[in-house]
């Protein structure tokens, strides 16, 4: 589990990769590459059966923070802890979930799309959220709405977002860092390419 709060492991890049990864040999390369570009905290998420190996493979890169994606329930939450994960990252917030990693005290960062997700997160003490799916859920113009009421929230927005739109949402103040998938392009694993895309989006700059 990481010594690091979930507001310091999303001030470490301006951009978390989203990582689908298919097989389990690939993890290590794969991490090597995104620290190697700047991008040491990577998001595995948990749609595939080499997930939670590519998690232990990858802890054992240098610098690297490596957590789990996709977590549903509470028994992918234990799993995820299990493999070693360092972060837990959902696609939404519900109760049990979000009891459960709070109580866990692993950095958990829940998906939100709505007001009442975050009121719901702020009831378990949370502060810091995944807004998802950022393109389809209304965009820039909705987290601005979102972030109004909800002074103290930071936010993750992910899905949809591309190297060419990540500086417009970097650009919001409450908006850390974003997550993308466009880092680790689908196809054969190509560590040089991984690399220069890493470089490209760790130097986005932040508000």
């Amino acid at each position: 589990m990481s010594d690091k709060s979930i507001e310091q492991i999303m001030a470490l890049a301006p951009v978390i990769p989203v990582i689908v990864i298919d097989r389990a040999e690939d993890a290590v390369p794969m991490a090597e590459a995104l620290v190697a570009g700047g991008l040491p905290v990577l998001e595995v998420t948990l749609r595939t059966p080499a997930a939670l190996a590519a998690i232990a493979a990858m802890k054992a890169v240098p610098g690297a923070v490596v957590g789990a994606g996709t977590v549903l329930d509470p028994a992918m939450l234990a799993g995820a802890i299990h493999a070693g994960a360092e972060f837990i990252v959902s696609p939404g917030l519900t109760d049990n979930l979000g009891k459960a990693a709070v109580a866990s005290g692993i950095p958990f960062l829940p998906g939100t799309a709505n007001a009442g997700d975050i009121m719901r997160g702020m009831d378990l003490g949370l502060s810091h959220f995944k807004f998802f799916p950022a393109a389809t859920s209304g965009g820039i113009p909705a987290l601005k709405a979102l972030a109004g009421p909800f002074g103290q929230a930071r936010f993750c927005p992910t899905g949809g977002i591309t190297a060419a739109t990540a500086p417009e949402w970097l650009a919001l103040d409450p908006v850390l860092c974003v997550g993308g998938s466009w880092v680790v392009p689908a196809g054969p694993l190509d560590p040089a390419r991984i690399e220069t895309l890493a470089r490209e989006a760790s130097a986005l700059s932040r508000h």
